[in-house]
């Protein structure tokens, strides 16, 4: 049922145009005039407004063009007893989806009420669809650790060297491993991403090389695995320290050689893909407990990218907070919230120990629990700490 906010100080008109459009199955919300339509408008999100052009206050277009400022995307129909050509190339200029002249007459009003609500579903639609395809996430951030990074991914991507991603949980590593590869020569091919932390020692060498059917209990049928998955693209080996040694031993053999074998089989295989790794651990601490080895460090870090934590960078929790107001409020098919000074301070000085994981998620839950603006009240409620 699409939500419809009608804005006219003629009392008589907003209630003849709500029976007749509650009756065809819309919801209706009413507006006396311009201001009072700015704040509903602005607290709510409707799929289509109806806007009188002479009103006290704040007049039609005044309001088209606040409305436009708070979100463009919604169809606003303007009408009036007083208009002209004029008036209604003003108001198409202005961003307007239509105009018309009262009396409205009602087949006209229904046709254009329809193509206003098939426009907004194709915005909508637009919307998901690009955010379906768009391959990899923007990295935010304008801090010199960010910058850095950012540099380093255009310098190494185009080449085959394989890399090394350092840093905490929730730092976005498998993001900059996806921009690695989106920048690469091998973006055409599939970037296949495994988190060895995830999957059971006895079943890596099963994930990563595959194997033959019969050769083991469950191996019921022949698996391709992910370095043959991969083959001319990436392969994504992320908390690559919770990898077993064997496993580690015939990784280091494919790296060296361009060869695997499946588990249960005894031809080789040759693939062609670039690897890069990510760890959240010390790895040459790893080295030095003996659980893992040293000559393959050496080859996974021939260039090492060390992401910093969300509290090394403070400076980029305004940018991405927000980032994930606008992400959210499109998910949800809002509008965007405001926050106010002091809660984005707040917010900046929070202990992040999830990093930007964790932030999304505060982002996420200030967006369902607040009003139309989050305040550091909210902040206060919802995300610091009871003391």
């Amino acid at each position: 049922m699409a939500s419809i906010l009608i804005i006219d100080d003629e009392k008589a008109i907003r209630k003849t145009l709500t029976e007749i459009l509650s009756y065809e199955g819309y919801k209706i919300d009413e507006a006396s005039d311009g201001e009072e339509g700015l704040k509903r408008f602005s607290e709510k999100a409707y799929d289509i407004v109806l806007c009188d052009i002479k009103m006290p206050k704040l007049d039609g277009i005044e309001f088209l063009e606040k409305a436009k400022e708070i979100n463009g995307d919604v169809p606003v129909i303007m009408i009036s007893g007083h208009g002209n050509i004029d008036t209604a190339v003003e108001a198409v200029k202005k961003g307007a989806f239509d105009y018309i002249s009262k009396p409205p007459d009602l087949n006209r009003l229904l046709i254009t009420l329809r193509n206003a609500g098939d426009k907004q579903n194709l915005v909508t639609e637009t919307k998901v669809l690009k955010r379906k395809v768009s391959r990899v996430q923007e990295i935010i951030g304008e801090s010199d650790a960010i910058k850095k990074i950012k540099d380093t991914i255009e310098k190494v991507a185009p080449t085959d060297a394989r890399i090394l991603i350092t840093g905490e949980n929730g730092v976005g590593k498998e993001l900059v491993a996806r921009w690695i590869h989106e920048k690469s020569n091998r973006n055409s091919g599939p970037i296949v991403e495994v988190n060895c932390a995830a999957i059971p020692s006895e079943l890596i060498e099963s994930e990563l090389f595959g194997h033959e059917k019969g050769s083991f209990t469950s191996a019921v049928k022949q698996r391709i695995g992910k370095f043959e998955t991969a083959s001319g693209g990436t392969l994504f080996l992320d908390e690559i320290g919770d990898m077993s040694l064997t496993a580690q031993a015939k990784v280091l053999r494919a790296l060296q050689e361009g060869k695997i074998t499946r588990v249960g089989a005894e031809k080789d295989i040759n693939v062609d893909v670039r690897v890069i790794t990510a760890t959240n651990k010390d790895l040459l601490k790893e080295v030095e407990d003996k659980n893992f080895r040293l000559d393959l460090y050496h080859r996974l870090g021939v260039i090492i990218i060390h992401v910093p934590s969300l509290n090394d960078r403070r400076s980029d929790v305004p940018l991405l907070v927000d980032y994930f107001l606008d992400v959210i409020a499109a998910e949800y098919g809002q509008p965007k919230k405001g926050i106010d000074q002091k809660a984005m301070d707040a917010l900046e000085q929070y202990n992040w120990t999830g990093n930007i994981r964790e932030l999304r998620n505060v982002v996420e839950r200030l967006i369902i629990l607040s009003g139309k603006n989050i305040s550091l009240e909210d902040v206060e409620n919802y995300v610091l700490p009871k003391k």
